[in-house]
Formats: C-alpha cells, structure tokens, sequence
C-alpha cells in the first residue's frame, strides 16, 4: 500500500473543504444514527410486545425487501431525477414514519402489524434514499478528492453505527416516545442540510425510459468486469463468513460475558472500521488498489477464524476490531472503484444494485451463519466461513484479472 508518509491538514480533510459535502456529511451522519436510533427501538418494542424471536427476523426482512424488489426503479429514479431531490424526499419520508411510530406508541400498542406496516415504508424510503445518497457525493467534489470524500463518508456511517445504538437504547430506557421523537428530529434536521446543498451537476439520461434502460445498472456491471469482481467478491465474502448474528452465543455461551459483553462484540468491528476510515482520509491509496482489496478480503477471513477459534475475551474482542478494519479496505477500494468507475448517468443503477448485493450479503449471510450453526455447531460454522472468505479472494483473483491489476482508484489502466 503506497501512501504519502505525512499527509497534511488540507489533505486529510480535502472533501471539508467544499461546502456542499459538508452538508451532505453531517445529513448522511445524522440519518444513519437516526435510523439505528429507530432499529433498536423497534427491535426491543416488538420482543417486550410479542416475546418471539422470529418478528425480530421480521423487522429486518420488511425493511430490506423494498431495496430488493424496487432494484430496477430506485436506481432510475436516482439517474433521472435529482439526487439532492431524492435524498430530501426519502428523508422527509422516514421522518413521518418516525412520527407515526411515536404517535401509534403514544396511543398504545398491542399489535405489531402497525409497526411492520410502518417498517414496509421505511424500507421504501431507504430503498430510494441508498443509491441517490451514494451517487451525489460524486457529484459534490471534484474527482481528485473522491477517495477522501469516500473515507470520511464510511467514518460518518461507522461512527453513527457505534454511536447510534447506545443512543437508542438509552432513550428507549426513559421512553420509546423519546427515541422516535429523537430521531424523527434528528431526520429533520438532516431534511434541512440536505435542502441547503447547491443543486449539484448531474448528467441524467432524457431518453424515453425503456426495458433497456431499467436494466441498464445490471448491463454495466456485467460488461464492467473490475466492477462486477468487486461487488462480487464483497458479496460472496461477506455471505460466507458474517458472523454478526451469532454474537449472542459467543457473548453467553462461549465466552461468558452477558449483555454488557455482547455490547463489546456488536461495537469491535465498527470502532476498528472507523479507526481505518480516519486513517485513509490522510492516507488515500496510492497504487496496486485491486491486490489490496483481495489481500484484505483474505485478511477479513483470517480475522473470521481467529474470531470464531478465540474463547479469550481479549482476543475475541481483537478479532472483530481487525474483523472491521480489514473489511473497511475493502469496502473503500470497492466504493471508490464504483463511483469513479461508473458514467455519472447510470449511476444510480448501479449503485441500486450494489445496495441489494450489500443487503442480500448480509441479511443471507447472517442466515447462513445461524443454519450452519445450527447443523455443525457455532464454533465450525464461524471458522469455515473465514476459510471460504479465503478462499473466495484467491479464486476472484484468477476470475477477474483485471481486478487484480487494477492501480490507481481514480483512472483505468
């Protein structure tokens, strides 16, 4: 990994230097804590009402299937329209979910099928704010200031994923009226500095729209092959060795620590992630970008496995730090090779794709992990998932050669 050895101030902090990807920061920072904010207390509000595992499955399903099944219209909306204008309507959208949430709590709940009607438009509104939120920032900073702006847009996210949490189980301690009106505010407040970004320079598509068109994100990455390997890679990795839904069993059953534990295990890998995200903003990579990203997918592996052998509380915890700061490489190469990569008029198509890929990842990956736990044990199921994620980087770097001898982020070679 080649860098500058003392990047100055300006360079660590390039992307602050344009007033609109100031704004759009601080909105992208305040709508990912306000969402945490909302998941956990929905979370907690559906088990104290129902005491049934299998709706808080449900909780993550209704809101990731909308991102599934609006693939094809999210991404040409985000292409077509205004993406500041996108942003600011699903924002606006999930603020009165917020609200409403408030209000059926205020009047008494005694059934979650409100909730999960109120989730199905959360998902929605997410599933049009993911791919035109990706596919401003590129169109907020000129390019050579991309790949900072894409650091400190994943340590906006990291920190409000530690952050946002604790928030919410602690306004949920004093009230769930508190923890929605807190984050319904907090959208607004977003709405606000997102309405304050100058209309940003988009080159959209004016054709009618067409079948060819709707899948025109899909055609892209397949003809792009350093594209297609790099969601590829993230997708197949991450479904192989996700571990997050087992934390609750290492916490109780491997490592004796309780719920204060498992608050330690869930927040490892964003504070190692994070603390990687600050470093590439001073540090932006130089050189040999696609062998860094497959070096790194191995090394979210090898993290996997030493994560999953480990009963040391010390070692565990350590594991999923290294667990979050190798995937963040990855993750920055994939995000920057996507944006810079991509034609500014597909896009949104492609970055709607890329959001289902991620969730698909994640959300099968965690059902991977409790199937396989099930059948072989918690313990097996952990380690050879690493093993796979190991396996995958070797195997994409015979596939995709070209991913392999990608350089620089910011220009093809």
């Amino acid at each position: 990994m080649s860098t500058e050895s003392r990047p100055s101030p300006d360079q660590r902090y390039a992307a602050f230097r344009h007033a609109a990807f100031r704004n759009y920061w601080a909105a992208r920072f305040l709508m990912t804590f306000a969402t945490q904010v909302v998941s956990v207390a929905v979370g907690w509000q559906i088990y104290d009402l129902t005491r049934d595992p299998f709706d808080l499955g449900l909780v993550g399903i209704v809101q990731f299937l909308p991102s599934l099944l609006l693939v094809l219209v999210t991404g040409v909306v985000a292409d077509r329209f205004g993406r500041r204008r996108i942003m600011a309507l699903a924002t606006l959208m999930e603020a009165i979910c917020a609200v409403v949430l408030l209000l059926l709590t205020w009047h008494g709940l005694y059934s979650p099928l409100p909730v999960f009607a109120v989730l199905v438009l959360f998902g929605i509104a997410r599933a049009f704010f993911g791919p035109a939120s990706a596919s401003l920032v590129a169109n907020l900073v000129p390019q050579q200031d991309f790949a900072n702006a894409i650091a400190w847009n994943s340590s906006a996210w990291q920190t409000a994923t530690i952050v946002g949490p604790v928030a919410g189980g602690l306004l949920y301690g004093l009230s769930s009226e508190a923890a929605y009106g807190t984050a319904g505010l907090l959208m607004l407040f977003a709405l606000l500095l997102i309405l304050g970004i100058p209309k940003p320079a988009q080159r959209s598509e004016t054709d009618k729209p067409s079948l060819e068109s709707l899948f025109a994100g899909f055609h892209y990455i397949w003809r792009e092959k350093v594209v297609l390997g790099a969601i590829s890679l993230d997708l197949v990795a991450v479904l192989l060795s996700g571990a997050t839904a087992l934390l609750p069993v290492y916490a109780r059953d491997i490592l004796d620590l309780g719920p204060w534990g498992l608050g330690l295990l869930r927040s490892a890998p964003g504070i190692g992630a994070l603390c990687v995200a600050v470093w590439l903003a001073g540090h932006p990579l130089r050189d040999h970008a696609g062998a860094v990203m497959l070096f790194f997918v191995a090394a979210f592996g090898a993290s996997t496995i030493l994560f999953g052998a480990s009963t040391i509380t010390w070692l565990s915890i350590l594991a999923l730090a290294l667990l979050g700061a190798t995937d963040m490489v990855s993750v920055y190469i994939r995000e920057t090779l996507i944006q810079l990569w991509t034609p500014d008029e597909v896009r949104g198509r492609v970055n709607a794709v890329n959001q289902v890929f991620v969730g698909a990842s994640n959300e099968v990956g965690e059902f991977r992990a409790g199937t396989m736990a099930a059948l072989i044990g918690t313990v097996p199921a952990v380690v050879i998932g690493g093993v796979g994620a190991i396996l995958v980087a070797g195997i994409w770097a015979g596939l995709f050669p070209d991913l392999r001898k990608v350089r620089r982020l910011d220009k093809r070679e």
